[in-house]
């Protein structure tokens, strides 16, 4: 699947309380549903749907809870032939939803948090994005080295699960275990990420914290700043943008193509 122009649009779901932009908004299944139709009409390619926020502090739940909030979402969505998305690091949730429809499996710890996860994806014919991740933040940090310490690591376990490269996708990780500057070079970096590694990129930055410290802008004020800093990790490589606002990224980036169109 692929745009004619841009990147392709993932619409993000949290059928959660606690996730640190619209917590609690779309926590019951009618309420998940109805926005994930929304952004669907708006334009989205695809829709990550995720049980368990990823906050910094968030509150953990078991894999049962997590499922329970997730399968309403999967089961109303699965039968439309949109193209589904699982945000978990639970090797058991990940199977359920793959069972349930999901053709990604969207892992912020790249198959280092539940060590089933890629035996669960190697068993199916999804696909896993496999975030770059930190337990501690590191002011002294070189973003790339860390990369590659962690994603030859995380494909390490893809190979040896038996998980094809051609099924795998990278995130760079902003916001996650990282300062507001290292934030800034690992989208400004992702032409070297892909470099590396030959692999597409998804980039989810929308309304992170580092609008909040740059701009001094609260989480829904932030639409300008992950617009310009999409557009930005777009002309860099991105493949895949993972945001709130789906179709105001639509929108900017059909109208980009139009620009260029015209040069």
């Amino acid at each position: 699947m692929k745009r004619s122009h841009g990147p392709l649009v993932m619409g993000i779901v949290n059928v959660t309380p606690d996730s640190f932009s619209d917590g609690g908004r779309f926590a019951q299944a009618p309420e998940a549903l109805r926005h994930a139709q929304a952004l669907l009409a708006d334009g989205a390619d695809l829709l990550d749907i995720g049980g368990e926020s990823t906050r910094p502090g968030f509150s953990p739940v078991s894999p049962e809870e997590e499922w329970a909030r997730l399968s309403p979402i999967f089961s109303g969505l699965s039968a439309s032939g949109t193209v589904l998305s699982v945000d978990t690091t639970k090797a058991w949730v990940a199977a359920k939803a793959i069972s349930a429809g999901a053709l990604i499996v969207n892992d912020v710890w790249g198959f280092q948090a539940d060590p089933d996860m890629a035996h669960v994806v190697s068993q199916s014919e999804a696909y896993a994005v496999l975030m770059h991740n930190r337990v501690e933040v590191d002011g002294a940090l070189d973003v790339v080295a860390d990369w590659r310490r962690f994603f030859d690591a995380s494909l390490e376990l893809a190979q040896r699960a038996g998980v094809e490269s051609g099924r795998l996708i990278l995130d760079p990780g902003v916001g996650f275990g990282k300062t507001p500057d290292q934030n800034v070079q690992a989208i400004a970096r992702i032409r070297d990420l892909k470099a590396e590694y030959g692999l597409p990129v998804l980039l989810g930055l929308s309304r992170k914290s580092m609008f909040g410290h740059f701009l001094g802008r609260s989480v829904d004020e932030r639409l300008a700043g992950t617009l310009s800093a999409n557009l930005y990790g777009a002309r860099r490589g991105a493949d895949i943008v993972r945001v709130h606002d789906v179709r105001e990224h639509v929108d900017a980036f059909g109208m980009q193509h139009i620009l260029e169109r015209g040069e």
